[in-house]
């Protein structure tokens, strides 16, 4: 036992940061497979939980294409849950030094479970749709957090003083909360649209076409937000570099899930698609919560290679 704990890194090294880089993408992946279960009407491939049959933990002959889709997602929890547990090991001699990454490597991990169960109720409830929605709900939030975890590892604690002026922090948070109405009506839409995960899956009887602009109004919001903050970054000097790329991917990305979105809502819901923009959702959600998190690094002019001067630091501090 001694021996492992020494073998332990007690500072930031490559093991960390592999740890964190999984954590964040295997959350995102979870999403994927998890709507490859939904638009392939798996989503009662094993008819029960926490077995996958009523005498069976895995798959069966029986259960076919369907049941191998839903036990491979269920399986993808175990390779998540053996992330969380290295990733948490991996900061648990930092702890002191850095509390901050005890906790966020401690809450990714106490999150799978939660994921887990909400699924299994998910298939206990027949696909019950506000609970299918829940279940991603909580896998966007995981999202966030592992990006949060994957930012503190790559840049250190967090700075007390902003990088940003405050209008740039306020545009920022009406950002995430619209983005966040957006994730919820586009939950909602989805509830009421035809891919349930089973035939026989109950909808939440919603009218999908007003739901869909009330899913598109809020993304297009988000979409001018990102357009002026990735102004502001690139010609008015405001930010880190870091906070140029993470605004400026995250404003890419959102042109490309929008595009998506009205490909998929004027061709038929075609299920790729459909799990393209399920994912593209998750990776707005990194690539915002990254740009947010930038705002804390000190400025830098556009096009110069060097920070603000002191004075001018200290104003938008």
């Amino acid at each position: 036992m001694k021996t492992l704990w020494k073998w332990l890194p007690n500072a930031i090294d490559r093991r960390v940061r592999v740890a964190a880089w999984a954590s964040l993408v295997s959350q995102i992946l979870i999403i994927g497979t998890g709507g490859a279960v939904r638009l392939t009407g798996s989503g009662l491939g094993c008819p029960t939980w926490p077995r996958c049959t009523e005498d069976s933990f895995v798959t069966t002959a029986e259960m076919g294409f369907h049941g191998v889709i839903e036990f491979g997602n269920r399986l993808l929890t175990f390779a998540l849950i053996v992330i969380a547990m290295a990733m948490f090991l991996f900061v648990l001699r930092m702890r002191r030094e850095r509390p901050e990454l005890f906790r966020l490597s401690l809450g990714v991990g106490l999150g799978i479970p939660g994921q887990a169960v909400i699924g299994g109720v998910t298939v206990l409830m027949g696909l019950n749709p506000y609970v299918v929605g829940l279940h991603y709900l909580l896998s966007a939030v995981l999202v966030g957090v592992a990006a949060l975890l994957l930012y503190r590892v790559r840049t250190g604690r967090k700075r007390a003083d902003w990088g940003v002026p405050a209008p740039v922090r306020a545009l920022s948070g009406v950002l995430l909360g619209v983005l966040g109405v957006s994730i919820v009506m586009g939950i909602m839409t989805t509830g009421s649209g035809p891919h349930a995960g089973d035939a026989g899956a109950a909808r939440n009887g919603l009218d999908s076409w007003l739901l869909q602009h009330f899913h598109a109004w809020p993304s297009y919001v988000v979409l001018g937000l990102m357009v002026t903050l990735t102004t502001l970054a690139w010609f008015q000097g405001v930010g880190s570099q870091r906070f140029r790329r993470a605004i400026t991917g995250s404003l890419v990305v959102t042109m490309f899930q929008i595009a998506v979105g009205l490909f998929q809502a004027n061709n038929g819901l075609p299920v790729v698609a459909v799990g393209i923009h399920m994912v593209l959702a998750a990776v707005v959600v990194a690539c915002v919560v990254t740009a947010l998190l930038a705002q804390r690094e000190p400025s830098i002019p556009a096009g110069a290679g060097q920070s603000l001067p002191r004075e001018t630091a200290a104003s938008n501090s």
